[in-house]
């Protein structure tokens, strides 16, 4: 019972896409000095995504 309920929980998650839409990409790039280019590439990165491309992720390390 308790792998069936797992596995259940990963499917109902598995079909949701949870992209970003345009409003969300706006209030992101809202702050950014060039919106523009803020907008063009979250909305080329989620184009990657829904292709099923990799995209780059940038890791800024955290220095005290």
């Amino acid at each position: 019972m308790k792998k069936f309920l797992t596995s259940l929980f990963i499917i109902s998650f598995s079909t949701n896409a949870f992209s970003i839409t345009n409003t969300e990409i706006n209030k992101l790039c809202q702050k950014e000095r060039n919106k523009f280019l803020c907008v063009k590439r979250l909305k080329v990165n989620r184009l990657k995504l829904k292709e099923g491309n990799f995209i780059e992720i940038p890791v800024i390390p955290y220095r005290r």
